[in-house]
Formats: structure tokens, sequence, C-alpha cells
């Protein structure tokens, strides 16, 4: 089967400046915890030897929290990478929203050819007890959101990623902007997997998969200080798809991160065989069709 991956990260050391891997290494504010392993450059042949066998026909690059002085360096770098490579075929690069400059960057970043979309992360609380609501750099912040609406004027998607308790606040977004595409990384982050836990996660999820302009990427299972677990994790994968339909969901790898926990082919056969079940056309459409109309990506020539 084909496979589009819809999230992937690659960094140069040497290149540029990433202060997660080279300076602040915390395996306590990780979400996997330890992460010494991915402490190396992580480059496109590093990708191809990780993939292995499966059948990578396109690739997006999601930022990989380089310095955030260095965000349109990482954008130029991976042109130089698909210039040489022939992927990734599209970037979501970064930008904040909520700072005096905001526009100047998005504007920079939209004129890359291969840029689709921006992640840039509100400011969120370190768990459901605690609220940061409407403190500056949240998604109630009035300059976040102005930021937020130069998307659909430069016709930028929005790669989400917080934590599941801030999903509802995520759909009160999709909702303000309704022409906004919009993708749910990680499918929401499912961490505890309790069964109260995921009661509280699907109802989140109901909450954002209201709003038609949100998609989800079947990605990163992993958990803190836990070995990647099939049958869980096919869980995960079903509720998701039940949640958001199999039209709005697509693969990712997270790769170099997940395979802190498993192997490339291993993840991708195992979503695989999630969906073996499900009608041919629906299991192309997430491993393969659903990322390459979401970031319009042209497929010729190959990966």
């Amino acid at each position: 089967m084909p496979v589009v991956d819809a999230h992937h990260h690659l960094w140069d050391l040497s290149r540029g400046h990433y202060p997660w891997l080279q300076e602040a290494y915390d395996p306590e504010a990780f979400f996997l915890g330890e992460y010494r392993a991915l402490c190396r450059d992580f480059l496109a042949p590093d990708y191809r030897a990780a993939a292995g066998p499966c059948e990578v026909i396109a690739t997006v690059h999601v930022e990989a929290e380089r310095s955030r002085d260095e965000q349109l360096a990482e954008t130029t770098w991976l042109h130089e990478v698909h210039a040489t490579h022939g992927f990734p075929n599209a970037v979501v690069a970064h930008a904040w929203f909520d700072r005096p400059d905001s526009e100047e960057h998005l504007l920079a970043q939209s004129r890359f050819p291969l840029v689709r979309g921006i992640r840039s992360k509100p400011v969120t609380s370190t768990s459901p007890a605690h609220s940061v609501k409407g403190q500056p750099g949240t998604m109630q912040d009035e300059a976040w959101l102005r930021g937020f609406s130069l998307l659909e004027k430069y016709g930028l998607r929005w790669d989400l990623r917080v934590p599941a308790w801030h999903l509802p606040e995520a759909a009160e977004v999709a909702a303000l902007f309704p022409k906004v595409p919009m993708v749910l990384n990680h499918h929401g982050f499912a961490w505890d997997r309790s069964e109260e836990g995921l009661k509280r996660w699907r109802g989140w999820m109901e909450t954002l998969a209201r709003q038609e302009n949100v998609h989800v990427k079947l990605s990163e299972f992993g958990l803190r200080d836990r070995p990647w677990d099939l049958q869980e994790n096919a869980r995960i994968v079903y509720e998701t798809i039940a949640i958001f339909g199999w039209q709005r969901c697509m693969f990712a790898s997270n790769f170099p991160v997940a395979g802190l926990r498993i192997s490339y082919p291993d993840l991708v056969g195992s979503v695989a065989g999630m969906l073996a079940h499900l009608p041919g056309h629906q299991q192309h459409a997430m491993m393969c069709a659903n990322a390459l109309r979401f970031y319009a990506i042209d497929v010729t020539p190959p990966l």
C-alpha cells in the first residue's frame, strides 16, 4: 500500500540550532520521557533508512522546534533537502501569531513553494486541573487570534498540537475561522488510557470533530515509560476514525520521535493492519489520499 507520511521531522545539528536537542535536554518535560537517542542528526538518508521497505510516496515535514530566530532558515534548508532528495513534498513551518512581526513572518513563509501550513503552539496548561485561559499566547488572546486570522489571508493551514484538555478551546477557534483548514496532531494525545481518561478524551475529540474544517492525524501513540501496545493503540485508532470519519483521518509517522517506541515498518504495518477490515478505498484514503488532498501535494515524481 502506498503511504503518505503526513508528519515527520528532519534536523541537521551542524546547520541549525535546536535548543531541546542541543542544550536544554529535559526528559521530565518531554512527553515520552527519555529521548537522548534523538539528540543526533536525522537527515533525509536517515529517514529513508528508517522507512526501509515501506512505499512512502510523499512526506510532510512539520517544524522541529528549531530556534525561533531561525524559523525561515529551517524552511530554506528544507527546500534544499527537497531539491536534493525529492522530499519533503510539503512543509508545515513556524511563525508566531501574537508578535508584532507575525504578519511579516507569515507572508515570508507563505512565499516558499512547499509551505502549506503553520504549526504555532499556543500557551497551554500542565493539566486539566489548571487553567491559563485568556493569558497572553493562549487561544483566547486577542493578539493571538488576530495573528491566527492571517492564515486565511495567506492560504495557510494550521497544524494543531495541544494536550487533549485544550481541544474544546481549539474547537472554538475552528468555529471562528471555518475557512482555515486545521489538522489535529497525534490523535489529540490520549495519554490517560484509563476508562475515565478515555471517556474524557472522547468527549473533547467529539467537540472538536463537530467543526468540519478540522482533520486529524493517526500518529504518535507512544506513552511515557511504556512500550508500544498494539491492542491498546488499535482502540485509539478505531475511536478516532469513528469520531472524525475516515474522510478526515490521515496516517503520519512522527519519525524520528516515534522511533523511541517502534520501528517505521512496524508502525506502518500495525496501522495498516488496524485498517485492514475496512473497504479498500477507505484504507487508501487514510494511508495516502487524504494527506495528499489536505496538503495539496503533487506526487509526481514520487519519493
